[in-house]
């Protein structure tokens, strides 16, 4: 089959103009994964971060990570394989192994990791612009297919704008800008800032094809990030790994968008079994957890038997634990009153643009980190590339606590007023 190298927005024309992308996931966008995303809307997805080295000499590595199904014409593509490498040779061999069977090259300048800052790539190379251009142009000069590139900002918004610039002009033809700082990772996530994203993507020329990554917890933000940022895409990762549905914009099916769990549990699970992937099935218990994670919470008695089954037991061992989810969901879904019950509600704007949703925890939902004991959808988060340090952010929490207990102290002496006034008038009746 004849390659075509295409640049840029031809790129992006040629693999269907995608508005919804599955983000590179260390271990977690493998094939089976891929393929039940695309299901729920998902029209571009990237593979896991593969470490460049290791896919370039290890046969064995390799192969774990790398199927006969994997970039297949019928049920993976478009696929767009990403890597993570500090040195420009042997990304470019990594890269020529799996030329043939994606549309583009990724390079990753994103991963926050401490893995990564001891490997020296991902996000810690924003501390080497010299090399980060070489190992683009090494690709974009050599490879058949093009090459793209997943970044982080800066602090600095200029810095951030600078460092867009030069990963373009080194030859990568897309530009995904997850739109938190390196530093900002598991307890310190905090919230990506889509104005700076706005800032860039306004400033990195009209035609300059341009992915969006981060904030993304349902549907609905798919729209407003695309509207507020003028992006062509919106990435997610997490969003996207608690909940497939995040990605369904067709219409508000709430079996697509917010899918019962026993259900897409189901999905997955043949899914796996028939795409024979060694990646998928080492996956496979993971993504068990994340897709019950608020079921758990419910639920805790399963919790230990899918930690202490193995992920190289049989599959009718695993077909156990699928059903035992599905009989307690059918049990929920006996109660008289599942109608009532069973339905999504809206909660209030909050200060970002956006809003929570109530769930059931039966359905397919984001998940919320617990910072400090109190989880992270109640409480004030810092946003990337803002003047808010995080004691900015303590003081405001500070503030508002003492807000509230003023209008609470307020309100009580209104009570106390109020009941002295009634004892008094009580009295003076009883006088009379």
């Amino acid at each position: 089959m004849t390659i075509t190298k295409y640049n840029g927005r031809e790129l992006y024309e040629s693999i269907g103009r995608p508005k919804t992308i599955v983000a590179p996931m260390v271990d977690q966008s493998e094939l089976a994964w891929r393929i039940l995303s695309r299901r729920y809307g998902a029209e571009l997805c990237y593979t896991p971060m593969y470490h460049a080295r290791l896919f370039a000499t290890d046969e064995k590595y390799r192969k774990r990570m790398w199927s006969s199904l994997d970039g297949d014409e019928k049920v993976d593509r478009p696929l767009i394989v990403q890597f993570c490498a500090n040195d420009p040779e042997y990304l470019l061999k990594a890269a020529q192994l799996v030329e043939d069977k994606c549309d583009a090259v990724d390079l990753n300048l994103g991963c926050p990791q401490g893995i990564a800052k001891k490997g020296k790539y991902g996000a810690f190379l924003m501390d080497d612009w010299e090399l980060v251009h070489k190992l683009i142009l090494n690709l974009h000069e050599n490879l058949k297919i093009p090459v793209t590139a997943k970044i982080r900002v800066y602090d600095e918004w200029e810095k951030s704008l600078e460092y867009a610039k030069m990963v373009l002009d080194a030859g990568a033809q897309f530009i995904t800008i997850h739109g938190r700082t390196r530093d900002m990772k598991g307890q310190a996530t905090g919230l990506a800032n889509w104005e700076i994203l706005k800032y860039l993507r306004e400033n990195l020329g009209e035609d300059q094809v341009f992915f969006a990554n981060g904030n993304i917890l349902y549907a609905n933000d798919l729209k407003r990030c695309s509207e507020l940022i003028g992006c062509d895409a919106v990435m997610s990762a997490e969003g996207n790994l608690y909940n497939p549905g995040v990605f369904w914009t067709k219409d508000d099916n709430i079996d697509k968008q917010f899918a019962r769990v026993d259900k897409m549990l189901r999905e997955y699970f043949e899914i796996v079994k028939e795409c024979e992937s060694h990646a998928s099935r080492t996956a496979m218990k993971a993504h068990f957890f994340k897709i019950l994670h608020a079921f758990l919470v419910k639920h805790p008695e399963l919790r230990p038997i899918i930690g202490q089954t193995s992920v190289h037991e049989s599959f009718e061992k695993w077909d156990e634990v699928v059903q035992k989810v599905e009989r307690i969901v059918e049990e929920i879904y006996e109660r008289p009153d599942i109608k009532e019950v069973d339905v999504i509600r809206d909660g209030p704007i909050q200060s970002w643009g956006g809003f929570y949703k109530e769930i059931p925890y039966w359905r397919c939902q984001p998940y919320f980190r617990t910072v400090n004991g109190e989880k992270q959808n109640t409480r004030t988060l810092k946003v990337a590339a803002t003047k808010d340090t995080d004691k900015d952010i303590k003081d405001k929490d500070i503030k508002d606590k003492e807000a509230k207990e003023d209008i609470k102290d307020k309100d009580d002496i209104k009570d106390n007023k109020r009941r002295l006034e009634e004892v008094s008038s009580s009295n003076k009746k009883m006088a009379l």
